[in-house]
């Protein structure tokens, strides 16, 4: 399935309305720090013909993909492999200092949720890997089968907002004695029989907060945001725009 088919950016009219002002003029860059499948990216190349774009992403499928998506726009486009918060070193290599506009679409994409051996939906049993690179980094099953009891705990009470995690993580440590933890469906059986009764029965699927706590952790998101807001902030402009997409408390 093409990229185009597989992504439909969200907000697209708001997000380039927003941008609009600072990237409309000639000569104008746009970095797409989070650029995924490309939607947005595609887009703005579209609507703005005179727009050089740089894509940054640290999920090396997703760049392979989405080159073939821009190549149309040629030289217009350049795509990085690197993680958002090397924006200063990204920009540096291509000979920018300043750009005018920044987007970011923060959290997990939707073809790393779709495909499922990655490991990020709870609503499949797969290996537990969450990571956006594959190429280096610890997995989802490292953090479940090496972390003590307290280290797991903190994972999913601050990142995943989970107030069963003491429950949660003392029953991993106990069960991955018997048998490391390798596959998302003996995790997700495991957080239904650690909480309540009564708080299955609301509130969705028990295991998102567990499985969001622990993409946050094996890609240390929001370490990677605290570092590359300022990055931005130092690379914009005068009177160009940041766009920052956000989808939970925690971002």
């Amino acid at each position: 399935m093409a990229p185009s088919e597989r992504h439909v950016p969200v907000m697209p009219d708001r997000v380039l309305a927003l941008l609009a002002p600072a990237i409309q003029v000639p000569g104008a860059v746009l970095v797409d720090a989070t650029l995924g499948l490309g939607g947005h990216a595609e887009a703005a190349l579209e609507r703005f013909p005179e727009l050089r774009l740089i894509g940054i992403d640290r999920d090396s499928s997703a760049l392979e993909l989405t080159r073939a998506r821009l190549a149309p726009f040629g030289p217009r486009a350049t795509l990085v492999h690197a993680v958002y918060d090397e924006l200063h070193e990204v920009l540096r290599s291509l000979g920018f200092t300043t750009v005018q506009g920044i987007l970011f679409d923060l959290g997990v994409s939707s073809m790393q949720l779709d495909e499922t051996q990655r490991g990020f939906a709870y609503s499949v049993d797969a290996p537990l890997d969450m990571r956006m690179d594959q190429s280096s980094g610890l997995t989802a099953a490292d953090v479940l089968n090496t972390y003590d009891t307290g280290a797991l705990v903190r994972v999913l009470r601050d990142y995943g907002e989970e107030k069963f995690a003491t429950r949660i993580a003392s029953r991993i440590v106990r069960e991955r004695k018997s048998a490391p933890f390798t596959t998302s469906g003996r995790l997700v059986e495991l957080i239904r029989e650690a909480i309540p009764a009564a708080t299955r029965r609301t509130g969705g699927n028990p295991a998102k907060r567990t499985f969001q706590a622990l993409r946050i952790e094996v890609n240390a998101e929001l370490a990677v945001l605290e570092r590359a807001v300022p990055a931005a902030l130092d690379s914009i402009a005068v009177g160009g725009r940041i766009v920052v997409m956000a989808y939970q408390s925690l971002e």
